[in-house]
Order: C-alpha cells, then sequence, then structure tokens
C-alpha cells in the first residue's frame, strides 16, 4: 500500500515537471532547472537512495542543452528533479516502515 503512494507520488511529480509553460526556454532557465535537479540529486545521494532513471535524464537535459535544445533540456531537468524528489520520499518512507516487516 506505501509502495503504491510512492508510486503515485513520483507519477504526480513527473507528470507536474511535464506541464511545463508554453515559451522558450532560455540557457538561463535550463541551468536553474539542472541546477535544482542536482541539488535534489545530491539530497538522494545523501541518503543512499539515487535512482538510475535520475542520472539517465539528467544526461539527456545535459546533452539536449549541448545541441542548444532548451526546452527539451528545461523538460528534461525538471523531470530529473521529480525523480529524485520522488526517491527521497521513498527513502524516508522506508526509512520508517522497515520495521514493520520485522518478525516479532
Amino acid at each position: 500500500m506505501r509502495n503504491f503512494a510512492v508510486i503515485r507520488l513520483a507519477a504526480l511529480a513527473l507528470l507536474a515537471a511535464s506541464a511545463t509553460a508554453a515559451f522558450a526556454a532560455s540557457a538561463d532557465d535550463f541551468k536553474t532547472a539542472l541546477a535544482k535537479a542536482e541539488a535534489a540529486n545530491k539530497a538522494a545521494a545523501a541518503l543512499k537512495n539515487q535512482w538510475t532513471t535520475t542520472a539517465n535524464v539528467l544526461k539527456a537535459a545535459q546533452a539536449a542543452a549541448a545541441a542548444g535544445k532548451y526546452d527539451e533540456a528545461v523538460k528534461d531537468a525538471q523531470q530529473a528533479e521529480a525523480l529524485a524528489k520522488a526517491s527521497i520520499a521513498q527513502a524516508r518512507e522506508q526509512a520508517a516502515i522497515w520495521k514493520w516487516a520485522v518478525i516479532r
């Protein structure tokens, strides 16, 4: 039941990240989005719960920015941030509920 909540949170976060405003993103927009994504990913690393998909999406964002596709790069960076935040939520949840699985 709790895992379903984490999955639902991740899906909502991805949906929110993909619902960006209709504007042409700039390099500064990308740098801001990337900084937020990397900060969230660093927080996930501190909890020892980084998702491999987050790293892949960050690489895709950087590749899109290098190609000058800033709209795509910002979207990918926002998705990476959402994934990192979902991994943080999962780590916190699992840290609290692992005790329920222990046989007494």
